[in-house]
């Protein structure tokens, strides 16, 4: 894998949401868009207002597409929806999907036990690892991940410092810091995550498209 030629097929939409190019096009919790982004699948971690929007999603749903998420947010959600929990495993239009958990360790905003979601998807031989909204977890260490998008703006999520750790534990390829600039923290956040890894983890900081 050679992150500058993986980096051209990733565009992030803002706060989680994320595209990725490539034989299946692959979306991650569309929010505030400002444009289309048609997708084959359409993950969703969970079901917050952020995460979750049935608004967003029509920009991103065609009439193939299918959606993979939780049971409180399916409920949401119409079309051909796909739920899961953490622990499952399943392909979707020729991408691997692995469901991993999402969680706080030191805040109530993401329990444990609502069964919140990350991934790692296998799209054309690339391991790409959305953490959904998180602290560092334990099970961060057992994975085994070419790309990760890490939430770094606090409050709700990890700290860029705690994000820096969480990094240290999956240790990726290369490194990308989400859920900044939208509703908590700032470009800051993002630019504190990526001196921290300098030297150890190749991190960018993607523009908004």
């Amino acid at each position: 894998m050679r992150p500058e030629e993986v980096v051209k097929k990733i565009h992030w939409l803002g706060h989680d949401g994320f595209l990725l190019e490539g034989s299946t096009k692959v979306c991650f919790d569309p929010y505030q868009l400002t444009a289309d982004w048609p997708a084959d699948l359409i993950l969703i971690s969970h079901d917050h207002f952020d995460h979750c929007s049935p608004e967003d999603l029509a920009k991103v749903r065609k009439e193939s597409s299918v959606i993979v998420t939780d049971a409180s947010s399916a409920s949401k959600l119409e079309g051909d929806v796909r739920v899961v929990a953490p622990g499952d495993r399943l392909t979707v239009k020729g991408v691997d999907i692995e469901v991993g958990p999402a969680y706080n360790t030191d805040k109530e905003f993401h329990p444990r036990s609502a069964g919140m979601l990350s991934f790692v998807v296998t799209l054309d031989g690339v391991r790409y690892y959305h953490a959904g909204d998180t602290d560092e977890i334990p099970e961060m260490k057992d994975l085994k991940v070419d790309v990760a998008f890490l939430p770094v703006s606090g409050t709700y999520v990890m700290t860029a410092e705690q994000a820096v750790k969480a990094a240290r534990a999956v240790r990726p390829k290369l490194a990308i810091p989400m859920h900044y600039a939208a509703i908590v923290g700032s470009e800051d956040d993002a630019k504190k995550f990526k001196k921290a890894l300098e030297g150890e983890i190749e991190t960018v900081i993607l523009k908004k498209e």
